[in-house]
C-alpha cells in the first residue's frame, strides 16, 4: 500500500516514508502507528488502542504514545497547534484528517489555472516569468524574466521563488523558502493570480486538505 501524506508518501510494504526527493527517517514504531492510522482512516482510534496495537506485551504509559505522535508530525511537517494530516481528538485519541491522505498508485498530472487558461506543469521545471519560452510567461513590468518555477518530481509539485525583485506569493504570503504545493493553492506572481491543482488520471485527485 502507498499512501501521500502531503508531502511524503507511505510505502508499507518497502516500510518507507518519502519525501519529493529523498526517505524521511522515521522510527519503526513511529512507522507502525502511521500506517495503523492511515489504514483506519478518517476514523479516529482510541489511546487504549493503540498502545494495545503498538505495545501488546508491555504496559506503557501515554507519554510514549505522544512521543510517537510528536516524531510524526515532524516528519510530515504538520503543526500539532494547526493540524493538517494528524489531528488529537481530545480526550480519547488520534486520527487523520479526512482527505489528508491520497492513494499514490493513480497517475498525478499537475495545472495551474489563470483566469479562462488552463497551463499543464510538465515532470521537472515549469519556469515562471517574463520569459515567453517559460512555462507560464507574464508580461509585466514588475514580473522577473525567471521570476519562479514549479518543480514536479515523484508525484509532488514544489513552488520555488528565484530571487525575484517583488516575490512569489503562496496562500497569501511572501514565500520564503521552497514548498510543496496543495490542490487548490493561490500563487500570485505579480498582477497574475493563480490556483494550483492536482487531478488523477480519471479526474480530480482526493488532495484536499481541511
Amino acid at each position: 500500500m502507498r499512501i501521500r501524506f502531503g508531502p511524503c508518501t507511505l510505502d508499507s510494504e518497502r516500510r518507507e516514508l518519502r519525501g519529493a526527493l529523498e526517505s524521511v527517517p522515521l522510527s519503526p514504531r513511529a512507522f507502525d502507528l502511521l500506517a495503523y492510522l492511515a489504514a483506519r482512516r478518517p476514523r479516529a482510534a482510541s489511546k487504549d488502542e493503540l498502545l494495545g496495537a503498538l505495545w501488546p506485551d508491555a504496559f506503557v504509559s501515554e507519554s510514549n504514545l505522544a512521543g510517537l505522535i510528536a516524531e510524526i508530525r515532524r516528519a510530515l511537517g504538520d503543526d500539532a497547534r494547526d493540524p493538517r494530516y494528524l489531528r488529537t481528538v481530545h480526550g480519547y485519541g488520534y486520527a487523520l484528517t479526512d482527505g489528508a491522505a491520497a492513494a499514490e498508485d493513480e497517475g498525478v498530472f499537475f495545472r495551474l489555472v489563470w483566469g479562462a487558461r488552463e497551463l499543464p506543469l510538465a515532470e521537472g521545471e515549469n519556469r515562471l516569468g517574463r520569459d515567453p519560452a517559460g512555462a507560464v510567461s507574464i508580461d509585466d513590468p514588475t514580473v522577473s524574466r525567471h521570476h519562479a518555477r514549479v518543480l514536479v518530481a515523484g508525484g509532488l509539485a514544489r513552488l520555488e521563488d528565484l530571487g525575484s525583485k517583488n516575490g512569489t506569493w503562496l496562500r497569501g504570503r511572501r514565500l520564503a523558502a521552497p514548498e510543496l504545493l496543495e490542490d487548490g493553492d493561490e500563487i500570485r506572481v505579480g498582477p497574475a493570480t493563480m490556483t494550483f491543482r492536482a487531478f488523477a488520471a480519471g479526474g480530480p485527485t482526493e488532495t484536499a486538505l481541511e
